[in-house]
């Protein structure tokens, strides 16, 4: 008998590609050493924010040696290019203020950058000191990939003071290419169908890791722009450029199959967060938002093979008053359940009647190695059951997407957290 592929079956596999295609963002931080330039010379008491007038960072404008390693819209404005030296800056703009870097100041906020995303994914590639490539395949807690986007631009800005840019897509390459597009403070996407009216029309110039060398030779072979070099022949590339006319032309098209390369290291606590479309008032339906942010927490935590020992609440009101609460657990865990009643205890203790909530957090900490765990004889039984439990429900939505199966207690939470 042949193999009939019924209309149910084609529906279904068209689902699981769906859930299973990769959600990836790149997160650039907008002009990185002189936005936190600006934002450390405002913390030591400085009343002029240098965003805002005619400047750059270099090195040492004594030495005439130094250039312009980033500058101000208003320098910019001047005709100001990075990488010009600062002598020639400075005929442009007579006015300009020149400021030193301080690149353990920039490791430092690049840290704290790192850090609040870590609240999204353990799958964080660094691929530069400003710039961020984040794998949400499995983490976006019922929300959209650009929703994500959004409240990560939002908090860098409230929180750590610079903007960034967040590109949005289903690789690489084309959240690069996005978040690219025009600054500051902007979000981006670029899906398989927005590359003919969003990439082809730009330059080819402007296609990653494309040279500076390169161009001409492409202008001389009539490509003038990603269009131009993604409708050529393959062949003709290859033959004119070997290995590397092969990968221009599939970036040209958006192919780009390699992954988020990040660091397996044991962390030292995990966190997750989300700042709600609505400020929320109901102690009931923040329940149902700390119980997501709790298995994704608790799946993160069974990943890594650990156990938390302590767990944190924490509650941002409307008026961005921060209030936080922890307590240790009677027995290291990793099981969502009890780290789950640990938290909506904290919950209850740290809530009054009438505040009206913006950002719901929680967090594990005191990790310790699986192999480290001492469990009484009384609470084993109980805890390998509820081990099970959360070993096939990762094992699901591992295997099929983090939509893929949800507890009773939130079938509607997804609806309040994308409340508009």
């Amino acid at each position: 008998m042949k193999n009939r592929l019924t209309k149910t079956n084609k529906s279904f596999i068209i689902t699981l590609v769906i859930c299973m295609e990769r959600q990836i963002l790149h997160v650039d931080v907008n002009n990185a050493f002189l936005s936190w330039t600006a934002i450390e010379r405002l913390k030591n008491g400085e009343t002029v924010d240098i965003r805002t007038i005619p400047a750059v960072i270099g090195g040492n404008e004594e030495m005439r040696s130094g250039i312009v390693l980033a500058k101000s819209m208003k320098a910019k404005e001047c005709g100001i290019v990075t990488g010009e030296t600062l002598y020639q800056a400075r005929k442009k703009c007579p006015n300009l203020k020149v400021y030193e870097g301080n690149y353990y100041k920039y490791k430092d906020y690049s840290e704290q950058l790192y850090r609040l995303l870590l609240e999204y994914t353990d799958k964080i590639e660094r691929f530069s000191i400003d710039e961020c490539f984040l794998d949400m395949t499995n983490y976006l807690l019922g929300k959209e990939l650009i929703e994500k986007a959004k409240e990560i631009n939002k908090r860098v800005k409230e929180e750590l003071g610079f903007t960034v840019n967040v590109g949005v897509a289903n690789n690489k390459l084309l959240a690069k290419m996005a978040s690219d597009f025009t600054k500051p403070d902007k979000i981006h996407t670029l899906y398989k169908e927005e590359i003919p009216s969003k990439m082809w029309v730009l330059p080819v110039g402007e296609l990653f890791m494309l040279g500076r060398k390169t161009v001409p030779k492409l202008y001389n072979m009539r490509i003038k722009t990603i269009g131009d070099l993604a409708k050529t022949d393959v062949k003709i590339l290859v033959k004119k450029f070997g290995k590397h006319g092969q990968m221009m032309w599939e970036y040209a098209n958006g192919i780009d199959n390699s992954e988020v390369h990040y660091i397996k290291e044991k962390p030292k606590g995990i966190g997750n967060s989300t700042t709600l479309p609505i400020d929320i008032s109901n102690i009931e339906k923040l329940k149902e938002i700390l119980l997501v942010l709790t298995e994704q927490v608790a799946y993160r935590l069974r990943k890594y093979e650990m156990l938390a020992n302590v767990v944190n609440v924490q509650l941002r009101t409307k008026e961005f008053q921060n209030f936080s609460h922890q307590q240790r657990l009677d027995v290291a865990t990793s099981n969502t359940k009890d780290i789950y009643n640990k938290a909506k205890k904290l919950l209850e203790e740290m809530y009054k009647p009438g505040m009206e909530i913006r950002l719901v957090g929680m967090r594990v900490d005191n990790l310790i190695e699986k192999d480290e765990q001492q469990l009484s004889f009384f609470s084993q039984a109980d805890d390998n059951k509820q081990q099970k439990i959360d070993k096939t429900i990762d094992e699901i939505k591992q295997k099929y997407g983090s939509k893929s199966i949800t507890r009773a207690g939130k079938m509607n939470i997804e609806k309040i957290i994308k409340l508009k």
